[in-house]
């Protein structure tokens, strides 16, 4: 029988096959992906030195990503990129640390395997605090991309973006649910491939029987920070002790994932994660542990609570900010929830248009599983890379006042 996106026709089959009783069934996509895990290229940590010149560059530590350096002349050196596996999307990611043993400029040339091309402005991390490459030092050119960059005896990280890494996001997540504890369960639910904890944040007040369930996801992809900056506005609203907050959690229940794919954050990859495989497109058969381990636990709240996901919203980055979302909506639990969450987001928000891109997933991805999974709304929230952050921030605060004010009504 040929599967269409048809609801009707029910684009969706559940299979009955469970693991024990807290399994969450499989949803099968008109379009299939292998995401069986495959093999990635780990990189060689080290220091690479170049004595002559003073200068001096590693990827020892989390979340770097840098594979070779050359010395071109006395002050440019080419870095080389590469993915952790192949095939993969177009994003190359880097992280790095360079210093000197005195003050000097140098030129930075990034180097990419021929078919990629640079995407991330260069973030340099100097005596803690993270700022923009200036436009003068940065530029792209038909073969690489150059940077220019005073260095000195103290390190400066040069980064696609801000890190964020497993032990940055969990020490963030206890300072958040410091004191909250009454109604913030943290909980490690698994462990990923390479043994790092798997967390979650069960949010509800009073009995969670019968409660509506909406689910918070991101950092599928390791550098898309810019989504998982709107994440933490979105989820520190809803935290933050109010009329609207009490009453939307004594009537709602969150399960919030603040980092889905802590392998691939801390090993610099690209896109995936150890298992080498993109997790955004996992949402059917469960292959990897980090989306298994996320199914199984909301399928075991549903089960255990009599409980209905209604709603789920996955936080990544991209160019530009946009919101793709599911053409379907009758059938869900809230058919007029997105028109009216996006016309109070622009309302509240000054000079904002959202940008909504809708289609019906055919590809395993987390907004087509919450759709044709739970019949739930489910949204791809994507932030630009560039968004400034202080718009980041408003936006993910006055989305999230809007979704509790419109599911409060």
């Amino acid at each position: 029988m040929k599967l269409t996106l048809s609801f009707t026709c029910k684009l969706i089959i559940f299979l009955s096959l469970f693991v024990g009783c807290s399994s969450a069934p499989k949803v099968i996509f008109k379009d299939t992906v292998d995401t069986e895990t495959k093999s990635i290229n780990y990189q060689d940590k080290k220091v690479f030195t170049f004595a002559s010149s003073g200068v001096y560059f590693s990827n020892k530590f989390e979340g770097a990503r840098l594979n070779a350096v050359d010395q071109l002349n006395d002050s440019v050196f080419s870095v080389t990129i590469l993915p952790e596996n192949e095939p993969i999307n177009h994003s190359p990611y880097y992280a790095f640390d360079v210093w000197s043993s005195s003050l000097k400029e140098i030129t930075l040339k990034f180097k990419y395997p021929e078919k990629y091309k640079h995407r991330y402005i260069p973030k340099i991390k100097s005596n803690g605090t993270w700022s923009v490459a200036d436009s003068l030092t940065f530029q792209f050119d038909e073969n690489f991309s150059s940077f220019k960059l005073q260095i000195n005896p103290t390190a400066k990280t040069v980064s696609g973006q801000e890190l964020h890494t497993s032990s940055v996001v969990y020490s963030w997540v206890d300072q958040l649910i410091e004191g909250k504890e009454s109604f913030v369960r943290s909980k490690t639910i698994g462990k990923t491939k390479l043994k790092k904890p798997f967390r979650v944040l069960d949010i509800y007040k009073g009995s969670p029987k019968n409660k509506p369930v909406l689910v918070l996801l991101t950092r599928q992809h390791p550098p898309e920070v810019t989504g998982y900056f709107a994440f933490q506005a979105f989820l520190s609203t809803i935290l933050e002790e109010n009329k609207l907050t009490s009453s939307f959690l004594d009537h709602y229940r969150i399960l919030a994932f603040p980092l889905m794919n802590p392998d691939g954050v801390d090993l610099g990859h690209w896109r995936h994660n150890a298992g080498g495989v993109d997790t955004n497109r996992d949402w059917s058969f469960y292959h990897q542990p980090e989306i298994k381990i996320t199914v199984d636990y909301i399928t075991r709240v549903l089960k255990k609570n009599n409980s209905k996901l209604v709603l789920g919203l996955d936080f990544h980055s991209t160019w530009y900010d946009v919101f793709y979302t599911n053409k379907e909506r009758k059938s869900t639990a809230f058919p007029e929830f997105l028109p009216k969450w996006f016309s109070a987001l622009e309302q509240n928000i000054p000079d904002y248009n959202v940008n909504e891109k809708s289609s019906n997933s055919t590809k395993p991805v987390s907004k087509g599983w919450f759709l044709y999974g739970h019949n739930a709304v489910g949204v791809t929230y994507e932030i630009g890379d560039d968004t400034p952050r202080d718009r980041i921030q408003l936006i993910g605060m006055e989305s999230a006042k809007a979704m509790m004010r419109i599911l409060e009504e």
